[in-house]
């Protein structure tokens, strides 16, 4: 920190899956951070040293910067304008009819124009609709001495406390002197910077997201494919990936889901005026997927006499995040289509309709691996499983 500012870095919205991890990395490599959040739980949370939410990894150096004072957490917005660093991270979802809301970002940054003072330099670090990151600049034009770049986030979750010390990190400013500041910064926490004009990096991220999620449709669809010529699409794959590189990349099948790849796709629709095919023939297969696989369980099973358990919730593996979970869309299509369906997940806290594991498992008829946490490759049921994953090695037909 400097003689005019108490805190190397603000992260506002600190307390978030983004924000969080970036604050202690900051932290823990010799700054001094405050993290600003309105969520007074998280907050608290976090000043008690502990995470909001599971990120392995985190509670070492969370633990060692709050024990040494290189962060604090607090509502207290004043944490702003004493920050030499405001990095910006807010949510930027799409609405109903799937259009981005461009204006967030410069929405959030209006609200903290009159904490801002020369000589800070201003950070936005969610993915953002092109041209936020130039907006912003006119709006923060009036004042003097702020400047403002674009380093877009690049974390997957559960990885964020080794890929934040490993990626490569995008660096973006229309001025030299922000662009030397913002990848000084970051270059704390990694060897790589990229640099980029903002526009360039706007696209960057959006592309980075929409080309896996077209990959995950891909894999879909081909699972799809297969599944309907009762051909397992696990032995497939294996076979083309073996010994053979260019097949390498395929991945497996399974609900592409979260905060971010449809977002980002849609995002990306959106700036071409709708006209992205690939991306909406993607979001077709994914969002689609559900609906599929309880279409193929009908035709094998008398679904409306049955129970249906499914077994994980989260949008991922060993995540408790059930933002944009398709397990929830395969829990409404059952609530329709078969007598009963249980749900259960080891990790999500914030669902009062979750059973437990062994109640789910005693109570239903079939079961469908919704999230392919590690703990259920293994759990012991006589019925049939439903594991477009093939998490248990047992084959993936639906």
């Amino acid at each position: 920190m400097t003689d005019t500012f108490h805190f190397d870095v603000c992260i506002v919205g600190g307390a978030g899956h983004v924000g969080f991890p970036l604050a202690v990395a900051f932290a823990s490599r010799g700054l001094s951070v405050a993290i600003f959040d309105i969520n007074a739980a998280a907050v608290d949370q976090i000043m008690a040293g502990r995470a909001p939410f599971l990120e392995p990894g985190v509670h070492e150096p969370l633990a060692d910067a709050l024990a040494s004072g290189a962060l604090v957490a607090t509502t207290d917005r004043a944490v702003v304008g004493r920050s030499e660093h405001v990095v910006v991270v807010v949510g930027t979802p799409v609405d109903q009819y799937l259009s981005p809301d461009p204006e967030a970002v410069p929405r959030a940054v209006g609200e903290l124009m009159q904490d801002l003072r020369p000589g800070q330099l201003v950070i936005l670090r969610s993915t953002v609709f092109p041209g936020v990151t130039r907006r912003v600049e006119h709006l923060l034009a009036p004042l003097d001495g702020v400047e403002v770049a674009f380093c877009p986030e690049r974390i997957a979750e559960g990885q964020a406390m080794t890929e934040l010390f490993t990626l490569p990190q995008i660096v973006a400013a229309r001025t030299d002197g922000a662009r030397k500041r913002a990848a000084a910064l970051f270059g704390r926490l990694t060897e790589t910077v990229v640099d980029l004009q903002p526009e360039e990096a706007e696209l960057a991220k959006l592309f980075t997201n929409s080309w896996r999620y077209i990959k995950f449709a891909a894999a879909n669809q081909y699972y799809m494919m297969a599944n309907d010529l009762g051909l397992d699409f696990s032995v497939i794959r294996a076979a083309m990936m073996e010994g053979y590189p260019r097949a390498a990349d395929l991945p497996g099948a399974g609900f592409a889901a979260g905060p971010c790849l449809f977002k980002d796709t849609m995002q990306l629709a959106s700036v071409t005026g709708g006209s992205f095919p690939l991306g909406h023939s993607a979001m077709l297969v994914n969002e689609g997927l559900p609906d599929y696989l309880v279409k193929s369980m009908e035709a094998r099973h008398d679904l409306m006499s049955m129970t249906v358990g499914i077994l994980g919730m989260a949008f991922k593996a060993e995540s408790d995040d059930r933002r944009s979970s398709l397990s929830y869309r395969l829990k409404r299509v059952l609530a329709f289509r078969s007598a009963r369906v249980l749900a259960t997940d080891p990790f999500v806290t914030d669902d009062p309709d979750l059973r437990p594991l062994d109640e789910v498992l005693a109570e239903s008829d079939i079961v469908v691996i919704g999230a392919p946490h590690s703990s259920y490759a293994d759990v012991p049921f006589a019925g049939p499983v439903v594991d477009v994953w093939n998490l248990r090695g047992q084959g993936a037909l639906a």
